[in-house]
């Protein structure tokens, strides 16, 4: 195990989000991730249960097109994230105040790695596809956290009516 991968793995069984997981609350995040099988932004859903696809690029000019998506409450909905750039990119979904939290342990911990259903790290020049229910009405994000991209403006928002 590489020791940035120890250390997240020990900073998450220490977390209070790791306690809350073994009582078996659905309802917790950390860092914008979920830790459990729902956010406040929704769950991971079975992409056959898709009702809509939506594509979304990711270029080197540290932007996502489209910028903004909007979604009903309740749809499942497939994100197809292609990463036109020559740069490693990636898509997580999250809340904002979550999201910038999680950029900020990127920045200390830039080798980190981390996998959960609402993330894709996607290669240059590939694509990859995540399948999300949005469960609350509300504005959520998607953002790239590769250190430097978020603060750079790599940002984009679901609307969820």
């Amino acid at each position: 195990m590489k020791p940035t991968t120890l250390h997240f793995s020990m900073t998450l069984a220490l977390s209070p989000v790791a306690v809350v997981a073994a009582s078996h609350d659905a309802k917790s995040e950390h860092h914008g991730i979920a830790a459990a099988s729902e956010a406040p932004y929704g769950r991971a859903a079975d992409p056959a249960r898709a009702t809509r696809s939506i594509a979304i690029d990711m270029s080197d000019q540290l932007r996502f097109t489209p910028a903004q998506v909007s979604v009903q409450k309740g749809q499942v909905v497939r994100f197809v994230v292609k990463n036109s750039g020559q740069l490693q990119h990636e898509f997580v979904l999250g809340t904002l105040p979550g999201l910038k939290e999680h950029a900020q342990m990127m920045q200390k911990h830039p080798g980190m790695e981390h996998d959960a259903p609402q993330m894709a790290h996607v290669a240059p020049g590939k694509a990859r596809s995540i399948t999300w229910q949005f469960t609350e009405s509300g504005e959520f994000y998607y953002g790239c956290l590769v250190p430097g991209h978020f603060e750079a403006g790599m940002l984009g928002k679901v609307l969820v009516r």
